[in-house]
């Protein structure tokens, strides 16, 4: 039995699917849409190895469609030509009933094989279902984007994983002949680090040659031989090293992040990928305390995404390493998430009269606009005056960081508003 474990106990109707309950449970999103009929083009992002693929062959066998598939990897733009052609002669068009075209890993599709797909998408010829373990945000053209609904599928847990080696001792012909115990498990789901493809994969490995095995986490480690070096960039190491990365800047240590950075370039990893972590951690990690950080990596996006390699890891270590040396705030980060928070929990407060535009004589009336104070009219360009609604008037939200510009910050606003800003 040549076939690979993942492949022979791949579930086949929702029912058989771990996991994602949000997507495919009895109240499911997807699972009402396939009981309807109604399938939309959409895009499922999430990590690698845990059923994109299968959902969609699933979605496509339930709701009884044709289904063709392309990899992203290996088609260009003629394949997906020919694809669209036999989907259109194999359903109707604007019906329920259209062809599924799965496309994996779209993220590794160009613009113009994206954009080869838009007329076939919008026409009705096919049902586009993309996988992606990339934020499609990022990955996949707005015109697209905005034909396709984002469905994010979730890393599987513990009782995830466990539950599918289970699945897979009494489901599997082969494994169902055998005495396998699950001693210990850490082990075992620390090597796959959550993919469940890996993780089948390794389990078909430690029982393939003994009918009766014991798995214990010191035999997983002796036949698993773990190459630490080794950079996947489609596993867990492309988001364990990228965390490694971004947490040394954080810690203010050049020496590690520029480490990861070339761990990251020798495995290949995408250059833009690595100059948005940049970007984000300028802002998150940095913010305020040194605003020119912020400026520094958006050139580094852009510059990477015209230079590329090899050319393009001078300017991301120049970019590393000055955020790492950089002062370190997340007042911003933090303020925002705060007023996040204050929104959800009071609602849409009105807004008060003075700040409101009157663009009408009937809103001037109403008094919209009335006692507001042009700042640019008074000492210094400022006046006091409440800009909160009334119902959290005085709330703290945004509280600057103890570093040398936002102390600044502090000592102005104190200055300026005393008992309202007195941190």
């Amino acid at each position: 039995m040549n076939e690979p474990l993942a492949e022979r106990i791949r579930p086949k109707t929702l029912d058989d699917y771990i996991s994602q309950q949000h997507l495919i449970g009895k109240k499911g999103v997807l699972t009402n849409l396939i009981k309807q009929g109604i399938i939309p083009s959409l895009i499922l992002w999430g990590p690698p190895g845990i059923g994109k693929t299968t959902l969609a062959n699933i979605i496509a066998t339930e709701s009884n469609r044709p289904f063709y598939t392309l990899s992203a990897i290996s088609s260009g733009v003629k394949d997906v030509r020919e694809v669209i052609e036999k989907a259109k002669k194999s359903g109707g068009l604007f019906t329920a009933k259209n062809p599924i075209l799965f496309i994996d890993e779209i993220h590794r599709f160009s613009k113009s094989q994206q954009d080869s797909l838009l007329g076939a998408v919008e026409k009705g010829w096919v049902t586009l279902i993309g996988a992606t373990t990339e934020n499609p945000s990022f990955e996949v053209i707005p015109a697209l984007l905005s034909r396709c609904q984002v469905y994010i599928l979730n890393s599987f847990d513990k009782n995830d994983l466990v539950a599918l080696l289970h699945r897979a001792m009494e489901k599997d012909a082969l494994l169902s002949t055998k005495k396998i115990k699950l001693k210990e498990t850490e082990a075992l789901l620390q090597v796959s680090g959550g993919d469940a493809r890996k993780l089948l994969n390794i389990f078909e490995l430690l029982v393939s040659a003994d009918d009766e095995i014991e798995i214990t986490n010191a035999l997983v480690l002796e036949k698993i031989q773990k190459n630490t070096v080794k950079y996947d960039k489609t596993g867990e190491q492309h988001y364990d090293i990228i965390s490694a990365f971004i947490k040394s800047i954080r810690g203010s240590d050049p020496n590690a992040a520029v480490y990861w950075l070339a761990r990251m370039i020798e495995g290949g990893e995408d250059v833009k990928f690595i100059a948005r972590r940049l970007l984000i951690s300028a802002s998150e990690d940095i913010g305020n305390a040194n605003p020119t950080a912020l400026i520094l990596a958006n050139n580094t996006f852009q510059a990477v995404s015209v230079i590329g390699n090899p050319e393009s890891r001078i300017i991301l270590s120049q970019c590393a390493v000055y955020l790492a040396n950089s002062p370190k705030s997340n007042a911003s980060y933090l303020a925002i998430d705060n007023a996040l928070n204050l929104v959800k929990n009071t609602g849409d407060l009105s807004i008060p009269l003075h700040l409101r535009n009157a663009p009408t004589k009937l809103m001037k009336d109403l008094d919209y606009g009335k006692d507001y104070k042009y700042s640019h009219n008074y000492p210094n360009n400022f006046v006091e005056q409440e800009f909160l609604p009334d119902e959290i008037s005085g709330t703290k939200i945004y509280e600057p960081g103890n570093n040398s510009r936002e102390n600044n910050f502090r000592e102005t606003l104190k200055k300026r508003w005393k008992d309202k800003y007195d941190y």
